[in-house]
């Protein structure tokens, strides 16, 4: 078989595989939507990780066994948490309840996401928010989508016209992550147009894939927080880099994703 033929056949399973990992994603926020409306209460560290791990296996419970129907010799990232690079081969790396924490309070910042990453590269990703019905995808090479519509990042040209935004360290982060975190929200507040901060990290890139915000950066971050957003981001036509401008790896200790127009500025001001 050709090269040719070989690249194209891998493109149209990638592509139905997509379509069958977004139907995944909506069954599990489907099932993550009967539980949501109501504040769940705890009133120690203990009894608030009961309760995320409740969420977690209820969306678990759909997506385990459709994603490894779909690629059963492909490998499962156990913790949303984790970092760093994985193995060669195809790995799923899923968070069953991106913004958890946010469900749990009633609040509507909250997805489900599976990507599909080959040899440390995302190659399809679906992001569903089961509280509007929207599911972004995107695959490497053909474009990112929202159900079914083109995505485009943001021409914005100016970062003093821009809306930015970044999500909070993690509670048990190290120092000086998190004074980084502070520092980088103080620059820009200084050089940015409005600066919005909030977890999670993923609707803030849907947003920048979709050109409602021109940038979005992170401080140190787990793969299923940023893996998803950059595929989407990457496929709309956005920048992504580290916080200094360097190519940005799972190994990175930054991660910033913006429109082309203003990911120089962006780089500089967090730079300082």
């Amino acid at each position: 078989m050709s090269e040719t033929l070989q690249t194209t056949d891998v493109a149209a399973f990638d592509a139905e595989l997509l379509d069958r990992t977004a139907i995944a994603v909506r069954d599990a926020g489907a099932a993550l939507l009967e539980r949501y409306g109501e504040v769940v209460p705890y009133r120690t560290r203990e009894e608030l990780m009961r309760a995320l791990a409740v969420n977690d296996d209820t969306a678990l419970d759909i997506l385990r066994p459709r994603l490894t129907d779909l690629r059963p010799d492909a490998g499962w990232v156990e913790d949303e948490l984790d970092g760093g690079a994985l193995p060669p081969g195809e790995w799923w790396v899923v968070d069953p309840a991106e913004g958890n924490v946010n469900h749990l309070h009633a609040l509507p910042e909250w997805a489900v996401t599976a990507t599909l990453v080959r040899d440390n590269q995302p190659v399809l990703t679906a992001v569903h928010l089961p509280l509007t019905g929207e599911t972004y995808t995107a695959r490497a090479g053909a474009g990112a989508h929202l159900d079914g519509r083109p995505l485009h990042v943001s021409r914005t040209a100016d970062l003093g016209l821009s809306i930015v935004a970044t999500s909070q360290a993690r509670p048990d982060e190290d120092d000086e992550v998190v004074r980084r975190v502070g520092s980088s929200i103080t620059a820009m507040l200084f050089d940015a147009l409005v600066v919005r901060t909030a977890v999670p990290a993923t609707l803030h890139l849907l947003n920048v894939a979709a050109g409602r915000i021109d940038a979005f950066w992170q401080f140190a971050g787990a793969r299923a927080d940023l893996l998803p957003g950059a595929l989407l981001v990457t496929e709309a036509g956005g920048q992504i880099s580290d916080a200094e401008g360097r190519p940005w790896t799972p190994h990175s200790e930054s991660f910033l994703a913006a429109a082309p127009g203003v990911h120089a500025q962006a780089v500089a001001t967090l730079s300082r």
